[in-house]
Order: C-alpha cells, then sequence, then structure tokens
C-alpha cells in the first residue's frame, strides 16, 4: 500500500527536491503552495500525511494547520511543519496548534522521509504492512480474516473493505461521499444511502457478543459529517 502525502510548499526549488525524495521511497506525493487549495486537497486527494510549510500563500501553514484539526474529516491527519523558524517558542507553536512533527529549514531530505515514517508508524499503522488491528479489532489484510477479542467476525466483501478503510484511518470521520469513493469506487454509481445499509450491517457483524448481546460500538456516527471508527463512541443520529 503506497502512502499518499500532500506536500504544501511555495518554494519551487524544495518542492522538486522533497518529491524526488519522496516518490523514490514509494510515496505517491500531490502538491500545492497555496494554503486555500491545501484544504480543499486534504479533503479531496484524502491523503495520508500532511507535508505544511508555515510561510505559504493565502493562508498560513499555522491557520491551514487549524482549520485541519477543527474539521471533522481532517482532525486525525498526521501533520509534519516545514519551517525556517527555529526558535523554541515558534516550534511549541506549531506543535500546540496541531502538528505531529516540526522541522526546520535547511533539512536532509533522508531525515524528513525518517520523520514521515515514524509518524506513520504512530498514527497510520496500516501503511507499515502487517495486521490493522484498533480496540480488540484484527484483521488479516491476506487471510481475509476478522476478529474482534479474538471472536472470529464474518463479514460481506463490501463490510470487509468498509471496515478496512476504518482501520487504515482510526478516528478520522468520513462523509458518506467519502466512503463510497474509497471504498466502492469514483467510477460506480451508488446511493449515498447505500452506506448506511453496510454500516448498519458492520455494527451488527463487529458488535454481535458471543452471549446473544452487544459489544461496546465501536462506529461512531457524526451527525451531519458521518461515520468514524472510534474507541469512544458519542451517538448521534445522522
Amino acid at each position: 500500500m503506497r502512502a499518499k502525502i500532500l506536500l504544501v510548499e511555495d518554494d519551487a526549488s524544495l518542492v522538486e527536491l522533497v518529491t524526488y525524495n519522496l516518490e523514490k521511497e514509494g510515496f505517491d506525493v500531490v502538491r500545492t503552495g497555496d494554503g486555500e487549495e491545501a484544504l480543499a486537497l486534504a479533503e479531496e486527494a484524502k491523503p495520508d500525511l500532511v507535508i505544511l510549510d508555515w510561510m505559504i500563500a493565502n493562508l498560513s501553514g499555522i491557520e491551514v494547520c487549524r482549520r485541519l484539526r477543527r474539521a471533522p474529516a481532517t482532525a486525525n491527519l498526521p501533520i509534519v511543519m516545514l519551517t525556517a523558524r527555529g526558535d523554541e517558542a515558534d516550534r511549541i507553536r506549531g506543535l500546540e496548534t496541531g502538528a505531529d512533527d516540526y522541522m526546520t529549514k535547511p533539512f536532509s531530505p533522508r531525515e524528513l522521509v525518517a520523520r514521515i515514517r515514524a509518524v506513520l508508524r504512530r498514527l497510520r499503522p496500516a501503511l507499515s504492512g502487517g495486521n490493522l488491528d484498533y480496540a480488540g479489532i484484527t484483521m488479516d489484510t491476506t487471510a481475509h480474516r476478522v476478529t474482534r477479542d479474538g471472536r472470529n467476525v464474518q463479514l460481506g466483501p463490501t463490510e470487509f473493505r468498509l471496515l478496512r478503510h476504518f482501520l487504515e484511518h482510526p478516528g478520522r470521520v468520513f462523509s458518506r461521499e467519502q466512503l463510497l469513493d474509497a471504498v466502492w469506487g469514483r467510477d460506480v454509481y451508488v446511493e449515498q444511502r447505500t452506506v448506511d445499509v453496510h454500516i448498519r450491517r458492520l455494527r451488527k457483524a463487529v458488535n454481535a457478543s458471543p452471549d446473544g448481546g452487544e459489544l461496546p460500538d465501536l462506529i461512531r456516527t457524526v451527525r451531519s459529517a458521518g461515520y468514524a471508527l472510534d474507541a469512544t463512541p458519542a451517538m448521534e443520529a445522522a
């Protein structure tokens, strides 16, 4: 699985250098030097991580970071900030705004790649290979087997793909449209309410208890926004 990186940087030479090194290491790269466009791409391109420069056009990197953290669909998107600001106060400000890591220019492309891999291992373990695990749910993507607390969970093909997408992005809220694109594909016409049907089936399978009851519901419904895999759900009507 290739991780997709959104690179938000307006220095053309640095963009080429970082893009070359990321693609050489097996990442897909989407690029922009504009803060407003970065917010749109974060929603549309669904990157696995954002490399965000502090000083960019239209919106500062700090403001982009702040808005990404406020939006349900991107609240848990990993962010690595790049900046020429090396003061401790600036680093603290960037981290407190929501950045997961911080690199000061000039930097080594090899170190940037290492930092990206470290953030992905911590926040997107699915991209590091092996089984997908979250809150007692384990998915073996090779054997197409799912367990919860050691109990086998029987899923249909669509529910399996839906759960896999959630496991790859735990805690992140996805709209019905985003789930349709990710699970069914952009070229397939399916009614958005179809997502609700499969979410109900997924909940029924994942939450079933051996004693006939129900385990805690890990799929959170966010009013007017969509769904997320969340270990501490607060259920609302969609």
